[in-house]
C-alpha cells in the first residue's frame, strides 16, 4: 500500500511537471517580442575585454592581485568625480591604508571629506554633524532615497560599495559602462530615442540617466599619469573592484597554500601506504 501511493505522488510530480514545462513553451512561443526589446537585442553591445591585474596570468585569477597605484589613483576618480552622486557606505577610510595611504594621508582625508558624519550633540541630545574619522565609514552623499532621486531627476544613484558584484563580470561591465557612451546610431528607431536620458549601448535598456562622467584631462593624477578617458575609467574601476573585494589576496594566499598542503599531505600519505603494505604479499 505504502508503495502504491509513492509511485502515485510520483506520478502526480513528474505530470506536474510536464504540464509546467509544455505551458511555459507555449507561452514563450505565443508571446509577441515588443519593438523595443528587438531593438536592445540589434543595438546593445557586449562588454569589453579587459586583462585586470587581479586575473592573473591567461586570465585564471589565482596568482594576480591588486596594483596599489592604480587603487589610489582609481581612489582620486572616485573622490573627485563619483563621489558627489554615489555613496561609498561599505568602505571604512582607514581601509585606504591598505591600498598604500599612509596613516598621516587618511587623517587627513578623512578630515576633508566634502560630507560630513551625522553626530548626536551630547549636551543637547540633538542630531549634528562632525568631521569624519579614519574610523567611519565614507558619509552618505544624500541622506535618504527621497532626497537622492530628487537631486537626480528621480534617478537613485546606487551606492558603489558592491557595485562590481552586483552583475556577472561587473569590473568589465563597469569599466564598458562608463567608458561606453556613444552617439545615438544613424539608423536608430526615433520613437525609441529616450528623452532626457543619454545612450549607452553597454547599459541594458541602451539609455541611462546618468551622464557620461569622463573626459581626458578632467582630474591632474598625483602620481603624473596622463588621465585618459580609458585610464580613468580602468583606475576607478579597479578601487571599486578593491571595495567589493578587499579581502581577495588574502583569500587567494589562503587557498594557494591550502592546496600546497594538501598536495604535500597527499604525498606523504601515499608514501606512509606503500611503506606499511610493503611486506603484505598478495
Amino acid at each position: 500500500m505504502f508503495r502504491f501511493i509513492s509511485y502515485a505522488i510520483g506520478l502526480v510530480f513528474i505530470f506536474v511537471l510536464a504540464l509546467a514545462a509544455v505551458t511555459g513553451l507555449i507561452d514563450s512561443a505565443g508571446a509577441e517580442t515588443s519593438e523595443a526589446d528587438l531593438v536592445r537585442e540589434e543595438f546593445h553591445a557586449s562588454n569589453k575585454d579587459v586583462h585586470w591585474s587581479w586575473e592573473g596570468p591567461m586570465g585564471l585569477g589565482v596568482f594576480g592581485g591588486f596594483d596599489d597605484r592604480q587603487l589610489q589613483r582609481g581612489f582620486q576618480v572616485y573622490k573627485e568625480v563619483c563621489s558627489s552622486c554615489h555613496s561609498l557606505k561599505r568602505v571604512a577610510f582607514r581601509s585606504l591604508q591598505d591600498i598604500g595611504f599612509n596613516e598621516a594621508e587618511v587623517k587627513q582625508i578623512a578630515a576633508d571629506w566634502i560630507n560630513e558624519v551625522p553626530d548626536i550633540n551630547p549636551d543637547t541630545g540633538e542630531t549634528t554633524t562632525r568631521k569624519a574619522t579614519p574610523a567611519d565609514t565614507i558619509p552618505l552623499v544624500y541622506p535618504n532615497e527621497i532626497a537622492a532621486r530628487a537631486a537626480n531627476n528621480n534617478a537613485l544613484p546606487p551606492d558603489m560599495s558592491l557595485l562590481t558584484k552586483a552583475r556577472p563580470h561587473g569590473s568589465d561591465y563597469l569599466y564598458s559602462l562608463i567608458t561606453g557612451y556613444e552617439p545615438v546610431p544613424a539608423n536608430f528607431p526615433e520613437d525609441q530615442v529616450s528623452e532626457g536620458l543619454h545612450y549607452n549601448p553597454h547599459f541594458h535598456s541602451l539609455w541611462i540617466a546618468m551622464p557620461p562622467q569622463l573626459s581626458d584631462g578632467l582630474i591632474t593624477y598625483a602620481d603624473g599619469t596622463p588621465a585618459t578617458v580609458d585610464q580613468m575609467g580602468q583606475d576607478v574601476t579597479a578601487f571599486l573592484t578593491w571595495a567589493a573585494e578587499p579581502k581577495m589576496e588574502a583569500r587567494k594566499a589562503a587557498g594557494i597554500g591550502t592546496i600546497v598542503f594538501l598536495i604535500i599531505f597527499t604525498a606523504f600519505a601515499y608514501v606512509a601506504y606503500r611503506r606499511v603494505w610493503a611486506d603484505v604479499k598478495h
